[in-house]
């Protein structure tokens, strides 16, 4: 789905069907450097039973045009004037990594909206290291590397692929190395809000996290768990941090069993 947003052009995956404001709508966010490609299973699922779906590339990401956003904050404003641009009043927000900060603080700043959050090999805070940083802003293909070296697991990095006939690792360095990955991460770095904001989100909550995540550790996203007023589960999956795309079926079966819950 295309549509104009101030004055840019946007592109928001619908999973394969019409967008219909009127069901239960998902939306989902995506972490640095990627776009609406990283939830394609998760995504089309939930489109084919019973959901409307969004999955936006962030602006200058990918099909979408515009200035990146420099702020989580920005981020999440930017969120809701989307929800509103196509008629969302509240929505279940899903988040990987830096799409996890932007949902949090957006079910913060308007609680009202959010019916329930998914958070996704995230943390209250995502430290980058400077090294990386300084690589993405002076050479951007090794910073690439650097992620896709850190953020798959073991297995996937020896070619071993959830998707028959897909290769993630090359399919994500490819989205990475033309999006604005150092902007992205000098959001995460700058970011502070997140215990703040988790705390505030009273919506039923899920975490998932992953248990050889090298970028943002498992103990640090476990120490949502006491901060979410409402968290109701915090599942495991053995893999590294790129959930959606390295372990794409288990990561849905965890969001389908928790978004049901919610009807």
């Amino acid at each position: 789905m295309k549509l104009e947003l101030n004055g840019n052009q946007l592109y928001v995956a619908t999973g394969g069907k019409a967008f219909d404001a009127s069901l239960p709508t998902v939306i989902f966010l995506h972490g640095s450097g990627l776009d609406h490609r990283c939830w394609a299973q998760q995504s089309r699922w939930f489109a084919f039973h019973g959901f409307s779906v969004l999955a936006p590339d962030f602006p200058g990401h990918s099909l979408s045009s515009g200035k990146p956003l420099e702020s989580i904050e920005a981020m999440a404003d930017w969120l809701w004037q989307l929800c509103d641009a196509v008629g969302v009043q509240k929505a279940m927000l899903v988040g990987h990594s830096q799409g996890g900060l932007v949902a949090m603080q957006a079910a913060s700043d308007q609680p009202q909206r959010c019916t329930a959050i998914s958070l996704i090999a995230t943390a209250p805070a995502i430290g980058v290291n400077p090294a990386l940083l300084e690589l993405a802003q002076t050479a951007q293909p090794k910073a690439v590397d650097a992620m896709i070296e850190w953020g798959f697991g073991d297995a996937y990095r020896f070619g071993q692929s959830s998707v028959p006939g897909q290769a993630p690792l090359g399919i994500g360095a490819r989205i990475m190395r033309a999006n604005p990955l150092a902007v992205d991460l000098a959001a995460c770095q700058r970011y502070d809000g997140g215990e703040a904001a988790a705390a505030k989100v009273d919506a039923p909550a899920q975490l998932i996290l992953a248990k050889h995540d090298k970028m943002t550790p498992y103990k640090l996203g476990a120490t949502l768990q006491t901060i979410l007023p409402n968290c109701q589960s915090l599942e495991t999956v053995d893999a590294g941090h790129m959930l959606p795309i390295e372990a794409p079926e288990q990561t849905l079966a965890l969001l389908k069993h928790f978004a049901l819950q919610q009807l």
